[in-house]
């Protein structure tokens, strides 16, 4: 700590006035400073001068080399011998630039090492969760705090469930009140739902999703190291209300995953077609990716060959010249998927769940009334809302209850905003603001 940094940290107590003359945590900017500081530490550590060969302050960016790329961990290697010279190499660093280790939370020469809920080892990467047995036993919850906390919970191995996005989309819908209506009869949450109860619907859908999610956590797949010297493929899949991404890369003609990105579409992404939500899902994976990706040629196993389309057309308007802009960097070959690799696609479609997740479309509200003029006296009045309606069909569902509720008038006149409509049905032909006679 400096001496400004001192007397800026410095705190009151009954025993008096007390400074820091270490960092301490919970200062607004000490993350950022202990990363910096330990990424100019480790940098290239295993080529820096040995201590006191240069009594000048050195840069290691100046001193230093960076590791060769390929190397799947910082500490890692592959003899006991090249091990223990990676370790006194790092045990070296940190005593040039003053940084102590743990022995207690240190373990040296394991073939498999838990870090942060995962499992590393030569291998790939494993999900462990911290109870695994208490989460696949978790009960249909009966609040909406508890359904945010298990899909937090299950967030954070989303990289590990490849169509994480298209089942938890309907629990992500899940509101208080369903909640409450659902409290009243406990029944939903005593055995799970069968197809023949007599409940909602949705609640079916919402149990099959709360199961689905526990046995893919409880089985999630190893993913691989990304291995530089292989060829890089990227599957992309779009349904109704999600996109879904998977790197993958092949041994001995088997794709094994290395990692999964998906998320549920915005509501103005719901009316894109198949192939401009294909876009979407590899402009996510190019996005979360891009550390392993740059400066590569990744294949794209596509559903639609129509998606080559975007990088061939010279004359894109709108969103679709924006990701060609944005695509037009990376060095993509988009392969049409042939008969064996749809097999591939099958596992992330999950087609046998297709449709049960409520898209999320917006409902409506439309009203009919009846004047009697000059006195503009109401004779009669509705209104009604509906569900996945759009601005034209809600003046249809208004123009078709004005033209009931006018049937035992003699003279009568309908006003809409969207006039063309009624007329379309009706039969004719008017100018734009007229009255249409009914």
């Amino acid at each position: 700590m400096t001496d400004r940094a001192r007397a800026i940290s410095a705190f009151i107590t009954p025993f008096g006035l007390f400074e820091w003359n270490r960092m301490p945590f919970g200062l607004k900017n000490a993350p950022q400073i202990y990363q910096r500081l330990i990424d100019n530490a480790l940098y290239g550590f295993t080529r820096i001068p040995p201590p006191g060969s240069d009594p000048r302050s050195t840069d290691v960016f100046e001193v230093g080399e960076a590791d060769d790329p390929d190397r799947p961990s910082v500490i890692g290697r592959r003899s006991w011998d090249q091990l223990c010279d990676r370790v006194d190499a790092l045990l070296e660093a940190c005593d040039k630039w003053n940084l102590s280790i743990s022995v207690v939370k240190s373990f040296w020469g394991m073939n498999k090492v838990e870090y942060l809920g995962h499992r590393v080892s030569k291998y790939g990467l494993e999900a462990n969760p911290k109870d695994l047995e208490a989460l696949t036993d978790l009960a249909f919850t009966g609040s909406l705090r508890s359904m945010q906390s298990f899909l937090g919970s299950l967030n954070y191995y989303s990289r590990f469930i490849e169509d994480y996005a298209i089942y938890a989309a309907v629990l992500y819908e899940l509101r208080e009140v369903g909640f409450a209506a659902m409290s009243k009869d406990d029944s939903p949450r005593k055995r799970p739902i069968q197809e023949d109860d007599r409940v909602d619907p949705r609640w079916i859908r919402d149990h099959r999703a709360f199961e689905t999610l526990k046995s893919k956590i409880a089985s999630t797949p190893i993913l691989r190291h990304f291995d530089m010297d292989r060829e890089a493929v990227v599957i992309v899949y779009g349904s109704d209300w999600a996109i879904s991404a998977a790197l993958v890369q092949e041994y001995d003609q088997i794709y094994y995953p290395i990692t999964f990105v998906n998320r549920t579409l915005k509501s103005n992404e719901l009316n894109y077609s198949p192939v401009e939500k294909e876009v979407l899902a590899l402009l996510r994976i190019l996005d979360l990716g891009y550390n392993m990706l740059v400066g590569r040629r990744i294949r794209v196993l596509t559903r639609y060959s129509t998606l080559a389309w975007l990088f061939r057309s010279t004359g894109l308007q709108g969103r679709l010249g924006q990701w060609a802009s944005l695509l037009s960097p990376w060095m993509l070959e988009i392969v049409k998927c042939v008969k064996g690799e749809e097999e591939i696609l099958g596992v992330i479609a999950a087609i046998s769940f297709d449709g049960s997740a409520r898209v999320k479309r917006g409902g409506g509200a439309y009203s009919a009334i009846l004047w009697k003029l000059p006195e503009w006296t109401v004779i009669e009045a509705r209104s009604a809302y509906m569900e996945d309606l759009t601005v034209n069909e809600a003046e249809y569902h208004g123009l078709f209850d004005t033209r009931r509720f006018s049937e035992n008038c003699r003279r009568c006149a309908v006003t809409s905003v969207t006039w063309i409509l009624y007329w379309t049905v009706i039969g004719g032909s008017l100018g734009c603001g007229a009255a249409i006679p009914v």
